[in-house]
């Protein structure tokens, strides 16, 4: 129970199901704040205590599970060494896989609960080789993209009493017939541990700055930064260019090299991008088929982004495609060429993001994209 408004609608739905139901508010940090400002930040004390209001006006058991140790080291600590090896990362997704479902999951299934209930917006399944998760009802609110890295024993385990709800109004209205008074509360947004969504000054402190060259296409340097974390591809502003492009056009960044700490800029058109690839994939259960065969399938990257057609694969990594931001130990990736007879290209993909895959409603699996091949290249590849 996060102290929101879909969590404490989650464990009424639950209890009144009949469950035997505890409520369990995660302390994901050691110094939480005081208050909320809005909709910035989440897991403050404020939120807590929503949470136990909630789960007294239900008759529901509460505690709080200080799991800030495990949170430092799986989300924070992972967030800062992937900005430092030139990646973007989720963390969100990275608080699914390794504390909600997997840290609390644990837990409870070893003091005996049979599964960990949120509010998500999504859908279990009954499939031929077991659960399976499905969109939500209303795609507007579907949040299967950030429960893509959850497996099948995790799925398993896992009850989602919001997902047939189809929309958020309705769950507010339910809330405030119940009682809640979590009923109007704001939603979370931005990143939990970075309140004030100023995520480059957050970095600054945290990563190492190193100067470095800003280079064009052809390898000339056109300006200067003061720490390659400090920006992410599909950046247009801020770049403060020394020398201006041929054209006059406006120029983005490209890709960030953290081996040389350079960072590369170019003009609009090269951020389309018709492959991604990827490791550290993981699927949603089995999948019904053989994987390094190719199969048709939607992409999304990001969990507000409109789903696309590919056609994915798994194969083994070449030498000559494998990039520094490759995981040294990687043997295979899923590749995913974007079906452009039905689809634009993917704009702004940047190495570290996610991607899901779905075949229909289903979600199938997800990698970590290792690299993006634009538009143009993949043409003189193919």
């Amino acid at each position: 129970m996060s102290g929101g408004v879909d969590s404490a609608v989650a464990a009424a739905r639950a209890v009144e199901a009949g469950h035997d139901v505890v409520g369990v508010h995660l302390a994901l940090s050691r110094m939480p704040g005081t208050i909320r400002t809005g909709s910035r930040g989440c897991c403050t004390i404020e939120d807590a205590m929503d949470a136990r209001r909630a789960a007294n006006l239900l008759g529901i058991p509460f505690y709080v599970w200080d799991l800030s140790e495990r949170f430092t080291e799986d989300v924070v600590d992972d967030f800062i060494a992937e900005y430092a090896a030139g990646r973007t990362p989720n963390p969100c997704m990275r608080c699914n896989e390794k504390i909600k479902f997997a840290a609390l999951l644990d837990k409870a299934t070893a003091l005996g609960f049979d599964a960990v209930a949120t509010g998500h917006y999504a859908t279990l399944i009954p499939g031929a080789h077991g659960p399976e998760l499905h969109r939500a009802s209303a795609w507007a609110k579907d949040q299967s993209y950030v429960l893509g890295v959850l497996t099948e024993r995790q799925l398993a385990h896992c009850y989602f009493p919001l997902g047939d709800t189809p929309s958020k109004q309705l769950i507010r209205a339910e809330a405030a017939e119940r009682g809640l008074q979590v009923a109007q509360k704001p939603d979370s947004h931005d990143i939990c541990f970075i309140p004030d969504g100023d995520t480059r000054g957050w970095l600054s402190d945290h990563v190492d700055r190193s100067p470095g060259d800003i280079l064009d296409e052809t390898g000339a340097v056109v300006g200067s930064h003061d720490g390659a974390h400090g920006y992410t591809v599909g950046q247009r502003r801020g770049l403060q260019l020394g020398r201006p492009a041929p054209d006059g056009k406006p120029r983005y960044v490209l890709s960030i090299r953290p081996v040389s700490n350079q960072v590369v800029v170019g003009p609009k058109e090269r951020l389309e991008i018709s492959r991604i690839a990827g490791g550290r994939f993981s699927w949603a259960g089995e999948p019904g088929f053989d994987p390094a065969e190719p199969f048709t399938c939607d992409v999304q990257i990001r969990a507000h982004a409109d789903p696309v057609p590919a056609l994915a694969r798994l194969a083994a990594i070449h030498d000559d495609e494998r990039t520094e931001l490759h995981r040294a130990d990687a043997t295979h990736e899923v590749v995913v060429d974007i079906d452009l007879e039905h689809a634009e290209p993917l704009v702004g993909v940047a190495p570290g993001q996610t991607a899901v895959l779905y075949v229909g409603t289903r979600v199938l699996g997800q990698f970590t994209i290792d690299r993006a091949v634009p538009l143009e290249a993949a043409a003189t590849r193919s």
